[in-house]
C-alpha cells in the first residue's frame, strides 16, 4: 500500500471542519428557529459570548449564515440562513430524529417538528433518482479522489 500522511480526502471530512462543532449546529438550529438575534443565541444555546461571537463569524465568512443590522444605536445584528444554510436544516432534523430514536428512546421529546400536512416529521433520505428510502445495504461507494480505493490509499 501507498504510504500517505494525509487522510482520505472527503466532503463529509470538509463539511465537519466547517459545521462539526456543537455550536455551530446549534446555532443553525436556532436560526432557522427564528432566533437569530445575538442575546437569543447566547440564551438558547447557553454558548460563551466570546466561542458564540467566533462562530456566527466562521458561518458568516462561510456563506452559511447572513448578517443584517436591526438597530442602527447601538448597532445591533440579527442572524439568518442562506441558501446554503437552509440546505443543511434536514441534516438538523435527521440528527434530531436519530437523537429521539436512539437517545432519548422517543421519551420526553424536548421538540416536536411538524410538517405541512400536520403530521410529525419523520426524515428519511431518499434517491433523488428513484425516490427509494436509502438504505445501507443500497450503497456501493466509488472513491473519485486520485489514489484512493474504498479501503484506502491504493498501492504505488
Amino acid at each position: 500500500m501507498a504510504a500517505t500522511k494525509d487522510p482520505r480526502p472527503c466532503s463529509i471530512a470538509d463539511a465537519l471542519a466547517l459545521v462539526g462543532e456543537k455550536y455551530s449546529l446549534l446555532v443553525l438550529r436556532e436560526v432557522c428557529l427564528g432566533n437569530g438575534r445575538f442575546d437569543q443565541l447566547v440564551r438558547n444555546i447557553g454558548a460563551p459570548r466570546d466561542i458564540l461571537a467566533t462562530r456566527l463569524r466562521r458561518l458568516v465568512d462561510a456563506g452559511i449564515l447572513t448578517k443584517r443590522v436591526y438597530s442602527e444605536r447601538p448597532q445591533r445584528f440579527e442572524y439568518w440562513p442562506t441558501q446554503a444554510g437552509l440546505e443543511l436544516e434536514p441534516v438538523l432534523m435527521t440528527l434530531k430524529e436519530w437523537g429521539d430514536r436512539h437517545l432519548r428512546k422517543g421519551v420526553d421529546l424536548p421538540m416536536v417538528v411538524k410538517h405541512i400536512c400536520g403530521n410529525e416529521l419523520v426524515p428519511v433520505v431518499t434517491c433523488r433518482a428513484c425516490g427509494e428510502e436509502v438504505r445501507h445495504e443500497d450503497l456501493t461507494a466509488h472513491p473519485q479522489a486520485e489514489g484512493w480505493t474504498v479501503a484506502g490509499p491504493s498501492a504505488a
